[in-house]
């Protein structure tokens, strides 16, 4: 089914995200967590192209593979990284024989090894350009990337939301952020998108925290900030030198159980703000998505939403400008 059709539906749209493995250890960890998340019926999973599209084939026998064997929607990342027109329609064409109906366009990351981003030759050179070539030839539901935090490499907040228009324009169907942790910065990129013109379900991209080093890793890559509360916190449970095995491992356990407490309050808030459904980040583990998304399916906050009168507005922040392309 189309991702468009399911968020044109009631209630909100819960999905999770996935990455072909690179080891057989860890392809049977991506199966072992499809397995325990099934129960909570997503209405969607994706799956993730790695840098430079090295694991096209295998996003795509992934996603086909969940289709069949589970029962599920999925939808595959797409990028223009390291191919022609040519080639780009060729995988479109297998998409569509392996009955994929939804994709994700993003312009994606430069091949291992390398920092800028170069266009192939005979390729494609923005997102929005791969967008319109999957609009005008193909019947996928078509999904993009915002970022609440704006684009490490736009210019401005200003510049990134008009590419993100243009790439909309384009003919875009949903958008998915980037990974936040201050919900803040989602209502304000919301209400900022909406000034522009931009109509499209905006769907909230979450990682329940489980590892210090990882979230600290990831959010360097991709511009996101840590609050400063959540940062003491997780700090106050960093492993240090000192520690036991045993206080070790609590400490560990310790931030896994922040991680699931902060994730559950923030997509309650969102929820109940009117957000069309939340997008897991589940690194392809199942049991910190597992307690949120349950807890979350209990308490239902999106029946119980705040008017947009009584919600407390963001607070104003210093917008940092990132140089680049």
């Amino acid at each position: 089914m189309r991702i468009d059709e399911l968020l044109a539906g009631p209630g909100p749209v819960f999905s999770f995200e996935f990455f072909p493995p690179k080891t057989e250890r860890g392809e049977q960890n991506l199966y072992a967590a499809l397995r325990d998340l099934v129960s909570l019926e997503p209405a969607f999973v994706s799956v993730t192209y790695g840098a430079g599209g090295s694991t096209r084939s295998k996003t795509i026998e992934i996603v086909k593979r969940i289709k069949d064997d589970y029962g599920l929607e999925a939808m595959a990342h797409f990028t223009c990284v390291g191919a022609t027109v040519e080639e780009l329609g060729e995988t479109l064409e297998e998409m569509r024989r392996a009955g994929v109906e939804n994709v994700l366009a993003l312009r994606g990351d430069p091949p291992a090894g390398e920092e800028r981003w170069t266009k192939t030759e005979g390729g494609l050179e923005y997102s929005s350009e791969l967008v319109a070539l999957i609009r005008d030839g193909y019947p996928y539901a078509i999904g993009a990337a915002c970022f609440p935090e704006t684009h490490i490499h736009a210019t401005s907040p200003e510049d990134d939301l008009a590419h993100l228009a243009e790439k909309v324009a384009a003919g875009v169907d949903f958008l998915i952020t980037q990974l936040f942790f201050d919900n803040a910065f989602y209502f304000d990129f919301v209400a900022r998108a909406r000034a522009a013109g931009i109509t499209v379900p905006i769907v909230p991209g979450i990682l329940p925290i489980t590892h210090i080093g990882q979230v600290e890793r990831m959010s360097s890559r991709c511009g996101a900030s840590i609050p400063d509360g959540l940062r003491r916190e997780l700090d106050a449970r960093r492993v240090r030198d000192e520690h036991t095995p045993e206080q070790a491992t609590e400490a560990e356990q310790a931030v896994r159980d922040l991680g699931v407490a902060y994730a559950t309050l923030q997509c309650a808030e969102l929820l109940a703000a009117g957000a069309p459904g939340i997008h897991f980040y589940t690194l392809n583990r199942s049991p910190a998505t597992r307690a949120i998304l349950s807890a979350l399916k209990l308490a239902r906050p999106w029946e119980r939403s705040v008017e947009p009168s009584r919600r407390s507005p963001p607070a104003s922040r210093e917008r940092r400008v990132r140089s680049g392309a």
